[in-house]
């Protein structure tokens, strides 16, 4: 299985879910959401497509151009029949080029480890760590399968799967997201030592909560 991951260069670690992946034979490759345009590869040429999370908005008009390219990417991925799995940023993107509208959170998004409400016995309610300031709208027919007090977390639309959460963060992961956000963490009270500390805590459980969300993805069990 050939597993083309869409990342930002600061920030491109696939962790749980790569793992997983790689479990069940995948070999992964990056390409970088800054240089998209210059890729050679098209989305047919990739078994599944992975985009990850990153510190860009969409509606941001700097990063608008790199935003409208990866939206194309994957709706071509979609219309060739390429699995696809948006996380975080990667869903958000996923959202708004399926016609879905994102948006900044008024009450300030999810930062910290939350438990889902999920629609679909196949995705496990976590916890998951949540990292986030923006929201999406889900897509005209897709199926939403997950939310919170804040907003969707989870919609599959045909080849497409993705979460508002991050099913993939490793300890060393979020301890970097704390270290270099550790101002916006203490503005939310948010003790940046204990963030992590969660996360050691719950590394084998996060890891089963990553494989079996991939294993849905995989073999189409999520409702489509």
């Amino acid at each position: 299985m050939d597993v083309l991951v869409i990342a930002n260069r600061e920030d491109p670690e696939s962790g749980y879910v790569g793992d997983a992946l790689i479990a069940r034979g995948a070999a992964l490759s990056t390409a970088w959401r800054e240089e998209l345009a210059s890729s050679s590869r098209l989305p047919q040429d990739a078994d599944l497509v992975l985009s990850l999370g990153s510190d860009w908005h969409v509606y941001d008009p700097s990063v608008s151009p790199s935003v409208e390219r990866e939206a194309a990417y994957l709706r071509a991925a979609i219309d060739a029949g390429t699995p696809v799995l948006g996380i975080c940023f990667g869903a958000q993107v996923l959202a708004h080029a399926l016609g879905g509208e994102v948006r900044a959170d008024a009450g300030g998004g999810e930062i910290g480890w939350y438990v889902v409400e999920s629609d679909d016995p196949t995705i496990p309610e976590g916890p998951y760590v949540q990292w986030h300031s923006d929201v999406f709208t889900v897509p005209p027919g897709a199926a939403e399968l997950a939310h919170s007090s804040v907003g969707p977390q989870a919609f599959s639309y045909g080849s497409a799967f993705a979460v508002q959460f991050h099913p993939e963060v490793t300890p060393p992961v979020l301890e970097r997201w704390a270290r270099g956000g550790r101002s916006t963490l203490e503005q939310r009270g948010i003790d940046p030592e204990a963030l992590v500390a969660e996360a050691r805590h719950q590394a084998s459980a996060a890891r089963g909560r990553a494989d079996a969300l991939v294993e849905a993805f995989l073999t189409g069990e999520f409702t489509r």
